[in-house]
């Protein structure tokens, strides 16, 4: 004789959800989020904020990739606006200045990005494999979405969990092809740094060094008067820039540690914190502790 239904019923178990069971898409970006909650890699960068808040003029001289993983983020280059949600990819083209908001899920309370790691070596190979000029497109930055790339990431995702350096170059060489294909040629523009992206370049190796403006003159080989006029004909001088190369370092370690503000502001260079938590309000409109990761201070 069957058991009765009721029975039954008992006697079958729910299987808890498996990636497996997710859209491709999604089941990529849950695979990421694993990938940079456990243990760090230090070739996985994990942008991360607590907080709803928005950021103003941030430059960067190399190109950049990003994976939203968790949160939403809108951004604007010029007169160029878009917004991100996860399983969307950004890829900022270098010498760009932005403004973005990003946000939180309501899910876990974190906004999450992957920066996909971008070295010298793996962007001159793509280079040389493009092949036509490349030319600059003028967008700033452009959105694709992973499902459009799910083989490229994937192999990525492989080779960070088997802790191959060699694979996961490979998988980012094929990535950054991909994505020029779907329109982000910006990624492959040879590099053709100005001085003042040399500035900045020297103090985020050492941003809490006493930098003069002999310092510079003898790394970059040029006179002091040299030196002023050309950063004068790029509309800036060098106690600007080595103030907000200091600041976005700062930036860097906000998004990327839980380090007190104190500590951040010791790590670049202030010995103040009051006078770094006001350069940092100027340069960026926002406060240092809008992005909600740094751990309270210690009394």
């Amino acid at each position: 004789m069957a058991p009765p239904r009721d029975a039954q019923r008992e006697k079958t178990s729910i299987r808890p959800m498996q990636l497996n069971d997710l859209p491709a898409n999604a089941a990529l970006v849950d695979r990421f989020v694993r990938l940079l909650d456990e243990p760090a890699d230090p070739r996985m960068v994990c942008i991360q904020a607590r907080c709803d808040h928005g950021v103003k003029s941030v430059d960067i001289d190399r190109p950049m990739l990003g994976l939203i993983l968790r949160g939403s983020k809108w951004l604007r280059c010029g007169a160029l606006t878009d917004n991100f949600v996860p399983g969307d990819l950004v890829a900022l083209a270098p010498g760009v200045r932005f403004d973005a908001i990003n946000r939180p899920d309501t899910a876990e309370g974190r906004y999450l990005t992957l920066s996909v790691p971008l070295c010298d070596e793996v962007l001159a190979a793509a280079r040389l494999m493009w092949p036509q000029p490349v030319l600059p497109s003028g967008l700033g930055f452009t959105r694709v979405p992973a499902g459009a790339l799910l083989h490229e990431l994937t192999a990525l995702a492989d080779a960070v969990e088997a802790d191959n350096e060699l694979r996961a170059r490979l998988a980012v060489l094929n990535l950054l092809v991909q994505l020029a294909q779907n329109g982000a040629t910006d990624l492959l523009l040879p590099p053709t740094p100005g001085l003042s992206a040399q500035v900045r370049q020297l103090v985020a190796q050492a941003p809490t060094r006493a930098w003069q403006s002999a310092d510079f003159e003898q790394a970059l080989g040029t006179s002091g008067a040299t030196l002023r006029r050309r950063l004068a004909a790029e509309g800036t001088t060098l106690r600007d820039l080595v103030t907000h190369a200091r600041l976005a370092c700062a930036l860097d370690l906000l998004y990327t540690t839980q380090w007190p503000i104190k500590t951040v502001a010791d790590r670049v260079g202030y010995k103040s914190a009051e006078s770094f938590a006001r350069r940092f309000r100027e340069r960026y409109g926002m406060d240092a502790s809008a992005i909600g990761n740094a751990a309270p201070e210690r009394v």
